[in-house]
């Protein structure tokens, strides 16, 4: 039998959790099923109201006490490649880049546990086996591709020598308004040559290519370190407010862990533009 979303999605909000990103605050989650017929139009509303996706899930940060994570974009026609970017291009020329459906293998799960066991070998992913990241790359009711990078030659020193070596790889969610980068990870020893900046300098060259307009990033954090390399893209465009603003200076926005910042989740809520479903 086949079921279908309510015409009113029901939002649920998770228990407070340690915050992985600012030290000594909690995290708290809204969240709201995604799936059935419209699942594609809820989650292209809802990415544009500052949601990211996870598997069959749809989620934004709704802390008690921190409104800091601001979903991030980039405005794909505005955007130029900093000298730095543009070295970043250039050091992982020798990789091609290979689009798949979303379907998990063992060579990838093998890179994804070596990426996680040298960057975050503390974080939430650590205790991931096979099955639960065949879940996390297939159960997607959106449309959802997997971009492989893989090296070509030995033009990479960190990289061994072989024509067909896998050494990067994102889980990216096709939008009607752009590319969506769910999750990405990468070959620990090319971490000297950005690896996840080159990441996501491709998607944009795929958005551009495609004529879609934006690249969403997932969160910024104000004053969070591993957010950082985020603010250092043109033309990025922050979540905040109900709105979507330029980030101007990446300072200005310290303050946004104030808890007098926090609205209602009921308030919250009862601010989600949600799609018009056929009934």
């Amino acid at each position: 039998m086949r079921h279908t979303l309510p015409h009113a999605p029901q939002f649920y909000v998770t228990a407070p959790q340690p915050c992985p990103y600012l030290h000594g605050r909690a995290e708290r989650k809204l969240f709201t099923a995604l799936q059935g017929d419209n699942a594609a139009d809820l989650n292209n509303a809802l990415s544009r109201q500052g949601f990211r996706r996870s598997q069959n899930v749809l989620y934004r940060p709704s802390c008690e006490s921190c409104v800091a994570c601001m979903s991030a974009r980039i405005r794909v026609a505005d955007f130029h490649p900093s000298r730095t970017q543009r070295r970043v291009t250039a050091r992982n020329g020798a990789l091609r880049r290979v689009a798949t459906s979303a379907w998990a293998t063992e060579e990838q799960f093998e890179l994804f546990r070596r990426y996680l066991d040298s960057r975050h070998a503390d974080g939430g992913m650590a205790d991931m086996d096979i099955f639960e990241f065949a879940a996390m790359i297939e159960e997607t009711p959106v449309k959802t591709r997997v971009i492989e990078y893989r090296c070509l030659d030995d033009a990479i020193p960190e990289l061994a020598a072989g024509d067909d070596h896998l050494a990067g790889v994102c889980l990216t969610d096709v939008l009607d308004d752009g590319l969506s980068l769910v999750y990405s990870f990468y070959n620990p020893l090319l971490r000297p040559a950005s690896m996840g900046t080159y990441i996501i300098l491709d998607h944009i060259e795929i958005a551009r290519a495609a004529g879609l307009p934006y690249v969403y990033l997932g969160y910024w954090v104000p004053g969070s370190r591993k957010m950082d390399y985020k603010a250092r893209f043109g033309a990025l465009e922050i979540y905040k407010g109900g709105v979507w603003q330029d980030i101007g200076d990446p300072e200005a926005h310290s303050n946004e862990a104030h808890p007098l910042s926090v609205d209602p989740i009921v308030e919250q809520v009862a601010r989600i533009a949600l799609p018009q479903f056929d009934r």
